[in-house]
Parts: structure tokens; sequence; C-alpha cells
């Protein structure tokens, strides 16, 4: 009992935070995804040692957020597209640097700090261009389908762990995460399609049929998103990527179905 207070007083802490600072000003939105992005990175370059690899912790780090960073600083329209510029000597510097670290796999280490580029600052980089529109020199902050997706995430997670429990007899991909079931994964992903009724009724910005797409690619890129932390963890053989949260443990816990459904919502996005 006592950790379910623990989990539910520090989730409700945590989803109001993340609510605040997303709706308030693409300011507090910046912070926000800045700080969360970075503990992301911190914490998947500690799961990356127990694998045995050596990635350029302070530097990636660093790299990673200037890139998030110029992506905010273009999407607000404070620079222009040259500043992407500055991100390919970011990125070349990483196979300089292992130059002068005696280690006997560099290119895995390189291959570490690298992949923390792709599958944390991307996905975080191209939130800042879901939020911030640019109409002639005019830059509007609307924050309400990053809202929603968190919505649609929380809602297939939450119902797919109910309908899991009570209906779970056929193991989703026991491998890698052996909790999981296909009659959590079915329900949860039902509620979540529903939901897009209630979508287009408090945000008409978007149609029907797109809330529904939305919502599919939730469901879809999210599981994968969750299943292939959990590839991570298993393969670090740890059971959280960190207790900064309690009871819910690590940012990349928190945001494993988020950093891989985003792209995949931003992709679509673009032909609306």
């Amino acid at each position: 009992m006592k950790n379910i207070i623990q989990r539910s007083i520090s989730g409700l802490i945590f989803v109001v935070i993340l609510i605040s600072g997303i709706a308030f000003h693409e300011y507090t939105f910046f912070l926000l995804f800045f700080t969360i992005h970075s503990l992301t990175i911190w914490e998947f370059y500690k799961i990356s040692n127990r694998e045995k690899a050596r990635p350029q912790k302070t530097y990636g780090l660093i790299a990673s957020m200037i890139i998030f960073t110029i992506n905010f600083l273009y999407a607000i329209n404070y620079v222009d597209e040259k500043i992407f510029l500055f991100i390919i000597p970011l990125l070349l510097v990483v196979f300089i640097n292992e130059l002068y670290v005696k280690n006997r796999r560099p290119f895995l280490n390189i291959s570490y700090t690298f992949l923390s580029f792709i599958y944390i600052t991307l996905p975080f980089s191209l939130l800042c261009h879901m939020v911030l529109y640019k109409s002639n020199i005019e830059v509007t902050y609307k924050p309400e389908i990053l809202l929603c997706v968190f919505f649609l995430i929380w809602t297939y997670d939450t119902f797919a762990y109910l309908f899991g429990i009570s209906l779970g007899k056929h193991k989703l991909f026991s491998r890698i995460s052996p909790k999981k079931s296909w009659e959590g994964a079915i329900g949860g992903a039902l509620v979540t399609l529903l939901s897009s009724f209630a979508l287009v009724y408090f945000f008409p910005i978007l149609e029907f049929e797109n809330w529904l797409i939305i919502s599919m690619i939730v469901v879809v890129a999210g599981t994968y998103g969750d299943l292939i932390e959990s590839m991570l963890k298993r393969n670090a053989n740890i059971k959280d990527s960190g207790n900064l949260i309690p009871g819910h443990g690590g940012m990349l816990d928190r945001f494993d179905s988020f950093i891989f459904a985003v792209p995949f919502v931003f992709i679509y996005l673009q032909f609306l």
C-alpha cells in the first residue's frame, strides 16, 4: 500500500510539472524538455557503461544539449537555418576525442555516443518544431498536439496495464518483456483509439481521422519504444533506467514510448 501511495503521489507531481511546463509558455517548454532530455541522455550513458561501453559522457551530454538548443533557437526564429551547420563539427569531434582515450574498443564507444543522439536527442529536438509554428516572421506557440500525444500515451499505458493484469494470458513479447500481454495491448489500443472522439471534441484543431491516425501511431510506435527500452535494460541486467521518480524509475522509463512515437507523429503532421 505504501508503494502504491508513493507511486501515485510522485506520478501526480510529475504529470502536473509536465503539463504546466508545456502549457504555460514556450520558454518553460524549453527549460522543461532541456532538463528531461539531459537527464535521459545521462541515464542512457550509465546503462551503456554496464554493457562495457565507454561513451563520451561529458562531451556527448554537452553536444546533445547544444543540438537541442539549436533546434529550439531555429524553431523560435532567433537564428536562421545556417545554425544547423554547427552540428556537423559537433558530431565529428566524437571521432577525434576517441583518439585520445586509451580503450580497446573505440568504435563501440563512438557507436553508443552517436546512438544517444539518434535515440534520444533527435526525438526531443523534433518537439521544438512540433510546438512552434512559423508564419512569415511571426512564431506561434501551439502545445495542444504535444499535450494530446502525452494523453494518448498515458491512456494506452494505463489501460494496457489494467487489461493485462485482469485478462492477460498470451505473452506479447516474452523474451524481452514477460509481463506484457496481447490482451493488455489490444485493450489499451481500443481505449486509446476511442479517445480520438474526446480529442476531436476538446481539441478541434485536427479532424477526427487525424486524431485517429495519431492514436494508431502512438499505440504501435509507443509499444515498440517500450519494448526497445526493455531490451536495453535486459541487456544491461537492470530493472529501471534510474530512480529519479519514486515508484516510476528514471526518465528513460517514463519517456521510452514517447521518444519512439514522436518522430512518427511529427512526420505525419508534415503531410497535413
